[in-house]
């Protein structure tokens, strides 16, 4: 049966999964890339993007999880990309390049329309702007029984949690404050009111912790 997870989102010690001003040179705002060194640092993600080398152990079980048995993302306006309003042209293709990560279809929600991508690995970017419900049915079509990932931003996150749309969520707490930017738990008692609280381990400095939909 089909899933809908939100995995590996890294929050700060005072809740922010992002930090302020996102632009071209700070895709994840003011000092966010802080907030995925432990991702990075992972074997499971060095092979995804064509590096080498890499950790072991919890943190890469964890990011390999992410990857494993996805077969549609659903995401927000601002994770792929910094530009806001109107499309300009067609030339903003995401962060990830010429061969993103996914290699599977991503749904990217967003108020203004604009044609289908296609990247040639499996991963094409659609753009719907009928809402999450309509995202929701579009990825559950083609993610063909397998599960499907929800990223951020946090926004977009947020809406799901009180839709009660998650199965699960998984996040990594790291031992930083960025002080501003987007906060995950804005109300945690309405946010979580579908969920309890599951496993929790630590890894080094990072503390994974579980949410189980109720």
């Amino acid at each position: 049966m089909t899933k809908f997870l939100a995995l590996n989102i890294s929050v700060s010690d005072d809740g922010f999964m992002a930090g302020p001003n996102q632009s071209m040179e700070e895709p994840l705002g003011e000092n966010g890339r802080l907030l995925h060194e432990w991702v990075f640092a992972t074997k499971s993600f060095q092979e995804k993007i064509g590096g080498s080398g890499g950790t072991v152990g919890i943190d890469n079980d964890l990011i390999e999880r992410g990857f494993t048995n996805i077969g549609a993302t659903i995401m927000g306006r601002n994770m792929f990309g910094p530009i806001r309003g109107d499309w300009p042209d067609d030339k903003w293709q995401g962060w990830w390049g010429p061969n993103p990560v996914f290699e599977h279809p991503v749904f990217i929600l967003t108020h203004h329309p604009r044609e289908s991508m296609n990247m040639g690995n499996g991963t094409i970017f659609q753009f719907v702007t009928e809402g999450i419900e309509h995202a929701c049915q579009l990825a559950l079509l083609a993610a063909k029984d397998k599960d499907i990932r929800v990223g951020g931003g946090a926004q977009t996150i947020q809406q799901f949690m009180e839709l009660g749309i998650l199965d699960e969520i998984h996040t990594a707490q790291i031992p930083i404050e960025l002080n501003s930017g987007e906060a995950l738990f804005t109300n945690r008692d309405l946010q979580l009111k579908h969920y309890r609280k599951g496993d929790s381990v630590i890894s080094g400095s990072v503390t994974h912790q579980t949410y189980i939909r109720i």
